[in-house]
């Protein structure tokens, strides 16, 4: 998450559910206040979402440390621990069949990347986008920031291809540089995309910090048809959620929201102070952040709680499957 920002102003009223997911194939629908139902309007997806491996999202959590380690200690833009961090993630979506481009800008007078990963199939008028930062700030590895997000939404999209995953939706998978020094390689990637092409992404998920190591679990409230598909899930894990302030407009998905792009997506938390009632029903500790390393060098792979990393991917999945509208898979995949 980038360090500052003024608070953005509210996005326009709700956008209709009908051209955001009433394109999924629904299929039998849960009884309403069932284990496990969505809000009424929401598809059905006809496939679950699979369980996502803790263990291969840490997998990737350790590579970044292993990064920033061999490249001066981060993987800030403009620094050569970045740029490794790309070809990381390109070589392993590259492997599991994903469509990926490099697009390169500047700013700061250094070269910056954002990666763009696409599935192929889906409806490619109507695209469903997820991303997180790849870059951290130039004091440390950026684990928690965002090494979290960007772990997790490359193993739902290997995930995707383990599955070889049908959708009505078109996937796209993005990674974005220079978030933060002011939201500048998301920003790039939107206003580079032609009015047509702004025009056919139908949602963008964001996932930016969600392996807080004293957590909160936070849902964006941009859209209510997507808030309700987060919360949902977590009230099938009995977690309670609450709607997400701190991070507003302070990352990528602010730069599609400007432009009128539905968005979505999780939080767990950054340099405000946990409450009391906030201790009292997720746990952890009141009266300290959320995130005690944002932001500096004590960021690394002990600054993660393994309960909200492995739970908000999962959610992560959940919100692919479900938004996406998967409707088949042949389990031939080859990711890893």
């Amino acid at each position: 998450m980038k360090l500052t920002t003024p608070r953005r102003a509210a996005a326009a009223a709700v956008i209709a559910l009908a051209g955001l997911l009433a394109s999924a194939t629904p299929a039998a629908t849960a009884a309403p206040g069932a284990p496990g139902s969505v809000p009424a309007g929401i598809p059905v997806s006809a496939l679950a979402a699979p369980d996502i491996p803790l263990a291969n999202v840490k997998a990737h959590l350790t590579q970044f440390q292993s990064i920033a380690t061999a490249n001066g200690g981060s993987r800030a833009h403009g620094r050569p621990g970045y740029l490794a961090s790309v070809n990381y993630v390109k070589g392993k979506l590259d492997a599991a069949g994903f469509v990926t481009t490099v697009q390169q800008f500047t700013t700061g007078g250094a070269t910056g990347y954002n990666l763009i990963a696409d599935w192929p199939g889906g409806d490619p008028g109507q695209v469903l986008m997820a991303g997180a930062h790849l870059d951290s700030v130039s004091a440390g590895a950026g684990i928690s920031d965002n090494a979290s997000g960007s772990a997790a939404v490359l193993e739902t999209a290997l995930a995707v291809s383990r599955a070889q995953l049908q959708t009505t939706k078109h996937l796209r998978f993005a990674w974005w540089g220079a978030e933060e020094l002011g939201l500048v390689g998301s920003r790039y990637y939107v206003n580079s995309l032609p009015s047509a092409e702004r025009a056919k992404v139908s949602a963008y998920l964001n996932f930016d910090m969600i392996g807080s190591p004293n957590p909160g679990y936070f849902v964006y409230d941009d859209n209510v048809a997507l808030e309700n598909v987060f919360k949902t899930y977590f009230a099938t894990l009995g977690v309670p959620t609450e709607i997400e302030t701190e991070g507003d407009g302070r990352s990528d998905h602010a730069s599609f929201k400007n432009v009128g792009i539905t968005v979505g997506g999780l939080f767990a938390g950054a340099g405000r102070l946990k409450s009391a009632a906030q201790a009292a029903k997720w746990g952890g500790s009141a009266g300290v952040a959320f995130d005690r390393c944002y932001h500096r060098a004590c960021d690394n792979t002990a600054n993660i709680n393994d309960t909200a990393l492995n739970r908000n991917s999962d959610a992560i999945a959940h919100a692919i499957w479900t938004v996406g509208g998967a409707t088949a898979r042949s389990g031939l995949g080859t990711g890893r």
